[in-house]
């Protein structure tokens, strides 16, 4: 097969510029696999990209291929005696638009941005996981050091980082408050969050104090989010930026407040992701899919997600399976 279905932009813009085209199936070169994918995750940072900001500077030509998380089949291994092999259900994220996207029949993936896909979830609940908890994972346990008797505010919690970070927090013994619209206050607490904040009717910073740290899954860009979250860390205690550009003065900002803050980027970490795989398979870690969309409804998708409304994460069916 020398052509496939993708869903790709030809220029950046509303989310009516994705839309089916047929185009090559890419070649896989040194220790790549050739994957089948079945399902695709849709990120905020697939909307952002085809709106022209986010990683869209990296688009080195059209059309481009969108979508980073997937969950497929091994068509191609990267050579005979890999522990993968052809049929292998994997999962994994990759670096669109560098690289070609998952919103699309096949892809190319390094071995090391691959895991085996957890056999207790569908391909569609998989295709959920990967940027969402690799990214949640970074900045909770890599970066936050996550801990008994830790006291963590997250913020946005009912997203698809979020509800990752609120699970890894309090797996790891973390006191977990966190931020949400009133709909989802019993599905957080259902999910670790000792606190949940609804923000539609209490101001975080009057009642959240002396926290550890601060997850920053909103940024400054809404009602000085980020600004206000400095206030409710104990001296010397670290913030966690997520959301890439949505905080251009954050050091600044932090060290004048007498606190420490990072911003956090995600690595297509496959080894990271076989450890996320063992939480999820023994249950310890739940994936929530709000939406699930035809390949061809991907404009309703970014649509859907750009409202910021979503619980959990959306997901293209790509294929069968």
């Amino acid at each position: 097969m020398s052509k496939m279905r993708a869903v790709v932009i030809d220029s950046t813009g509303a989310p009516d510029v994705l839309h089916l085209a047929k185009v090559p199936v890419p070649g896989r070169i040194s220790a790549e696999f050739l994957i089948k994918v079945i399902a695709a995750g849709v990120n905020p940072i697939d909307a952002k990209t085809r709106a022209g900001k986010g990683t869209s500077a990296a688009i080195s030509s059209y059309p481009a291929v969108l979508g980073c998380d997937f969950s497929g089949i091994v068509v191609e291994s990267a050579y005979e005696a890999h522990p993968l092999k052809v049929g292998d259900e994997v999962y994994g994220m990759t670096l669109a638009p560098r690289f070609g996207g998952s919103y699309a029949e096949f892809l190319t993936a390094p071995s090391i941005s691959l895991a085996k896909k957890p056999r207790s979830l569908s391909h569609v609940e998989a295709a959920a996981v990967p940027v969402a908890a690799l990214t949640a994972w970074g900045a909770v346990v890599d970066v936050a050091k996550a801990h008994e008797g830790q006291r963590i505010l997250i913020h946005a919690g009912a997203g698809g980082v979020g509800h990752f970070a609120i699970q890894f927090a309090s797996f790891f013994g973390a006191h977990v408050t966190t931020t949400a619209s009133t709909r989802n206050v019993e599905w957080l607490q259902e999910l670790g969050a000792h606190e949940v904040i609804d923000y539609t009717a209490t101001r975080f910073e009057d009642v959240a104090h002396d926290m550890d740290v601060v997850i920053d899954l909103i940024g400054n860009v809404q009602d000085d989010t980020g600004t206000r979250s400095l206030s409710v860390l104990k001296p010397g205690g670290l913030l966690v930026n997520v959301p890439s550009g949505s905080w251009p003065t954050l050091m600044a900002d932090a060290a004048a407040a007498g606190v420490r803050a990072t911003g956090y980027r995600v690595p297509a970490d496959g080894a990271t992701l076989t450890v996320i795989s063992r939480l999820l398979e023994s249950g310890d870690v739940r994936v929530f899919v709000d939406q699930v969309f035809d390949l061809d409804q991907a404009p309703t998708a970014h649509t859907s997600l750009e409202t910021g409304r979503t619980r959990g994460k959306i997901v293209l069916k790509v294929a069968d399976g």
